[in-house]
């Protein structure tokens, strides 16, 4: 074999083992052919904390359908305070049924997705009912959560009829039409 013949086959041996790392390397191809369903901004006491948008692979919203959740953050937030907010939420959403023994299990999910975010910087979430969720960071795959009831949980934060911010729901779910 000669030296080019060599080189060539490592490239390619390279690519075909890359191949499976970059076909996820973006949340939009989880959805296919992505739509916007809506998108809102989040407040907390007047500040601006998020833009969110919630995409969908067909119109209208339907949560039994793969759909991603993206954040682009308007401020800096400490990762140790998006695992505490997400995870008081959904023991605040989840009431009874809330395990503790569950519940580190998703917070060791929720610290593996999530980094410090800082102005600009984006996170999506994708579920992919009865599988569970991915996450990505600035488009970057972080984590791969096999869990669909951590996933049913978490996107109830937003999208369940119990949230904090029913407005920001209804902006979400409720699809733009053309005009």
């Amino acid at each position: 074999m000669s030296l080019r013949e060599f080189i060539a086959t490592g490239l390619l041996g390279m690519a075909v083992l890359l191949y499976p790392c970059t076909a996820r390397a973006d949340w939009r191809t989880d959805l296919g052919a992505a739509q916007l369903s809506g998108e809102g901004d989040f407040r907390f006491w007047g500040f601006r904390l998020y833009t969110a948008q919630l995409w969908v692979a067909r119109l209208p919203f339907d949560a039994s359908r793969p759909f991603a959740l993206h954040l682009t953050y308007h401020r800096h937030i400490p990762r140790e305070r998006l695992v505490s907010s997400g995870m008081d939420e959904m023991q605040r959403i989840l009431g009874e049924g809330w395990r503790e023994d569950v519940g580190a299990q998703w917070k060791a999910a929720m610290e593996r997705a999530f980094a410090d975010v800082n102005e600009g910087d984006s996170i999506t979430g994708v579920c992919l009912p009865g599988t569970g969720a991915r996450f990505y960071r600035n488009g970057v795959l972080t984590a791969d959560v096999a869990d669909p009831a951590f996933a049913q949980a978490f996107f109830s934060i937003w999208l369940g009829p119990h949230t904090r911010a029913p407005q920001l729901r209804a902006e979400l779910i409720n699809h733009r039409t053309e005009n």
